[in-house]
Order: C-alpha cells, then sequence, then structure tokens
C-alpha cells in the first residue's frame, strides 16, 4: 500500500479518518492524498474568466487552502508525505477519478452514522463510495489513538466470486500481523447445515498459504446482526466484507449488507470490491 485518499469536510469525523489514516501511512511508509470537494459555481465561468472573477469561489479556496495548513500543522501527521487536492464539485466521480489520477490503494472516509441507514458522513458520501469504489474503503466512525489490527473478521457467503477480495484482506491482515475469523452466518432464509456451512469454507481457502485464521458458522436472525455480534463477542478490531461494485448495489447476501454494516457497525468497516 503505497497511497491512502482521504476526503474531507474538515468535519471531527473526517479528523477521526484521517488520524487513522496517519497511523496506516506510517505502517505502510505511505503517502496520503487529502481531498476537499466544494460545490461551487466554477461551470457557470465564461471561457476567458478566473477564478477571482467569482467573489465566492475565490473566498471559499482561500477558505479550504486555510484549512488545509491548519490539519498538515497536525502533530500526527508529521513525517508523513500528505498532498492537497481540492475538486470544484461534490460528486462520487470526483473520488473515482481522483483513485485513477493519484493511483490510491485505499480510502480511508469518516461517517456520522449514528442511527438511520442513510445517515453517513456528507450526503450519504461513505454509503456511495462503498457501493461504488474499485478500490478498498476502510470507514472510521470514531477517534482511535491507535490503530492496532489483532482480530480481523472477514464475513463472506464464501462463493467463489470472493476470492479475490479474500486476498485483499489477507493482506491487510499480513500487514499487521493480524486473526482472520472467517465468519459464515447462517439465517433462516439461507439455512445450511453446520457440516455444509464448514466445507463450504474450507473449500473456499484451499490452495491459500494463509493460516491464521479461525471459522465461524454462526447463526442469527439476520447477515448483518451476526457479523456485529460475532465481531461483539470477540471484540474485533475491524471488519471486512465484499461488496460487487454496481449501481444498485447488487447486495451483499440477501439485503444492502455492507451498507447497513457501514452505518450500525461502531467498529471500523472495510470493503472489498467484488
Amino acid at each position: 500500500m503505497n497511497k491512502i485518499l482521504v476526503p474531507t469536510d474538515f468535519s471531527e469525523q473526517a479528523g477521526n479518518a484521517l488520524k487513522v489514516a496517519a497511523m496506516l501511512a506510517k505502517t505502510y511508509n505511505a503517502e496520503i492524498y487529502l481531498l476537499h470537494m466544494m460545490e461551487i459555481p466554477l461551470q457557470q465561468m465564461d471561457q476567458g474568466s478566473t477564478e477571482s472573477d467569482i467573489p465566492e469561489t475565490l473566498f471559499f479556496m482561500k477558505l479550504a487552502k486555510k484549512r488545509f495548513q491548519n490539519l498538515l500543522a497536525e502533530d500526527y501527521l508529521e513525517g508523513i508525505t500528505v498532498h492537497e487536492t481540492l475538486k470544484a464539485d461534490i460528486t462520487f466521480n470526483e473520488i473515482k477519478d481522483a483513485c485513477k489520477e493519484f493511483d490510491i490503494d485505499l480510502i480511508v472516509m469518516g461517517s456520522h452514522g449514528s442511527s438511520g441507514l442513510m445517515e453517513m458522513f456528507v450526503g450519504s458520501n461513505a454509503e456511495k463510495v462503498v457501493r461504488t469504489s474499485d478500490v478498498p474503503v476502510l470507514v472510521i466512525k470514531n477517534e482511535h489513538t491507535s490503530f492496532n489490527v489483532s482480530n480481523f473478521v472477514f464475513a463472506s457467503d464464501f462463493k467463489n466470486d470472493n476470492k479475490e477480495t479474500y486476498k485483499q484482506a489477507v493482506n491487510f491482515a499480513k500487514a499487521f500481523n493480524a486473526k482472520i475469523h472467517l465468519l459464515l452466518v447462517i439465517t433462516s432464509s439461507n439455512f445450511m447445515s453446520t457440516y455444509e456451512a464448514n466445507n463450504r469454507v474450507k473449500d473456499f481457502i484451499s490452495g491459500e498459504d494463509f493460516n491464521n485464521y479461525t471459522i465461524t458458522i454462526h447463526n442469527d436472525y439476520s447477515v448483518e446482526l451476526g457479523i456485529l455480534n460475532f465481531s461483539k463477542d470477540i471484540n474485533a478490531d475491524l471488519i471486512g466484507i465484499s461488496t460487487h461494485g454496481r449501481q444498485g448495489i447488487a447486495h451483499f447476501f440477501n439485503g444492502s449488507i455492507s451498507e447497513d454494516l457501514v452505518n450500525h457497525a461502531k467498529r471500523p468497516v472495510i470493503t472489498f470490491k467484488i
């Protein structure tokens, strides 16, 4: 991991995400790309106009640059290469374009998500980025004085199209010397016997050389509840899930599990695109 993108609106939640990104940057010796998006009327300017022709635009750009300067002065960013990027529009294409432009390996985002499935960061940004991102997205809800991952829950249906995301999760776990807890949640709507479930997980990981893992078959009322309850039981440091990257997401299992988790999980959640 060489480059980490952190979208920011300079809020407390965005600050929490930046602090975690800084810890990861030091772990991986990575650079941080700090992205702020502003809804300003640049598109209304004449071809020969400049930004200074619009006082409101100039004001907000100066304000953003001042906030960037204040952030860069934070002690936790000392020794880290940080690039400031200012985009003149609030769209999710800006985040995707920034990932391609800078060859980003990981997005780290803050999230409110205190209640309600759509109460997210800024205009549901985190939930929508989770849906559409081609790179892993780490969603942070609380402030972390340290970001050590010892117990990493990887929840999946353990079908073949998740194998690539499992490899990404393994690479992440190796960086932290973490144990992966492979979790298959069984509900009344996707019932299978414990024997069948165990065999599915074992077949899924066969041929992989990563041995620091456990396998858990967990029964619950919903997949989301199963993941949250199991993660609480083992005091997991991180929850990892796979998500399809199509618009109008092809849901993880039988519902919007990845979005639901991002909203309800107090623990950090990382998503990997299938």
